[in-house]
């Protein structure tokens, strides 16, 4: 019985700055006809779409729109936001480079102000779990890392149920309470 290991974090971060087409070539990709609701044409033509990716082993799925191309934009977009969930790199706290993609998303220096469409949210989703992974999931120490309120990282986080979630799991395994 062979067991398969993760994947470098490098290295698996590095899917964040790849291009779709490079990225796509990277999965294996099932297309199939969803079920449910949504009139004719969804029951009749292969229009959702699964990536597995073949090194992380993640799989992303889309299928709530009629067009196979869209659920692949989609799934792709799934895929890159899995990666910022999952894989931690080290990061030192005493660097004047430190949160200069979140910098650029700052308000007024108290909160995190990027739309949850916008192509550099991965990004800045990832270096904000670095931080809070690298000061052991206490908030008010991310936040006076990154110059910004306790409040405004955890207004951000809120808006992501899943960033939400993946913050209160890092807590929970550092014996800290859930954020509320």
């Amino acid at each position: 019985m062979s067991s398969v290991s993760d994947p470098n974090p490098v290295e698996a971060r590095e899917l964040l700055f790849l291009g779709d087409a490079s990225l796509l070539k990277q999965c294996e990709i099932d297309v199939y006809r969803a079920s449910g609701p949504g009139g004719q044409k969804r029951n009749k033509t292969c229009s959702a779409v699964r990536l597995r990716h073949l090194s992380t082993k993640l799989i992303a799925i889309a299928e709530e729109d009629r067009s196979q191309h869209t659920n692949k934009s989609r799934a792709v977009i799934r895929l890159r936001m899995m990666v910022a969930y999952r894989y931690r790199l080290p990061v030192c706290l005493e660097g004047e480079h430190i949160g200069e993609t979140i910098g650029g998303y700052s308000h007024k220096g108290s909160s995190i102000s990027i739309s949850m469409k916008n192509t550099d949210y991965p990004f800045v989703v990832a270096e904000l779990l670095d931080i809070i992974h690298a000061v052991q999931a206490r908030i008010s120490e991310a936040a006076s890392v990154l110059g910004l309120t306790t409040s405004g990282i955890v207004s951000f986080l809120r808006r992501d149920p899943k960033l939400f979630a993946v913050v209160n799991d890092m807590r929970s395994k550092q014996g800290a309470s859930s954020l509320k």
